[in-house]
């Protein structure tokens, strides 16, 4: 997929997505992104976890994403499943992009990828990007992600 156009202003209301307050803050941005929830909700939810966006590990480990999802009955695969293309994908999912190491240790920002009446897009939290909603499908290059299910009950 190489659709780079800009959703209509209607998609835009749809969807107004969730930018990271803090540098690190992409786990919880993401998490906002699925439940419908502002950051300074989640990121409350998430420091009453003992979760916190300055920790590295939030970007380097998956516990903490899933922990903030099942909060909300949010279920998710119980492991990383390799990307081989943008039509495999669930409708939701979180992506592993900007996959890195340091110092021997996987390091990567997480975004969201949603399929709505058959329309791919990607939810990225970065703050310093024009728009937030994604059809860049080329630039992203995802490493793995984790399916995103509805609502357990």
């Amino acid at each position: 997929m190489t659709d780079k156009t800009a959703h209509s202003s209607e998609d835009q209301i749809m969807f107004t997505p969730v930018k990271q307050q803090e540098p690190t803050g992409c786990g919880i941005a993401s998490v906002a992104n699925i439940l419908g929830k502002t950051y300074p909700e989640m990121k409350d939810i998430a420091n009453d976890m003992g979760i916190h966006a300055d920790d590295q590990s939030l970007w380097s480990d998956t516990r903490y994403v899933r922990q903030m999802l099942a909060t909300e009955s949010i279920e998710t695969s119980p492991t990383e499943i390799p990307f081989t293309d943008w039509g495999s994908l669930p409708d939701m999912a979180l992506l592993a992009i900007k996959h890195h190491q340091e110092d021997g240790k996987d390091f990567w920002h997480w975004v969201v990828f949603k399929r709505v009446a058959g329309q791919p897009f990607v939810l990225d939290s970065a703050a310093y990007l024009p728009s937030n909603i994604r059809t860049d499908f080329d630039a992203m290059e995802p490493k793995w992600f984790i399916e995103v299910m509805a609502r357990s009950h």
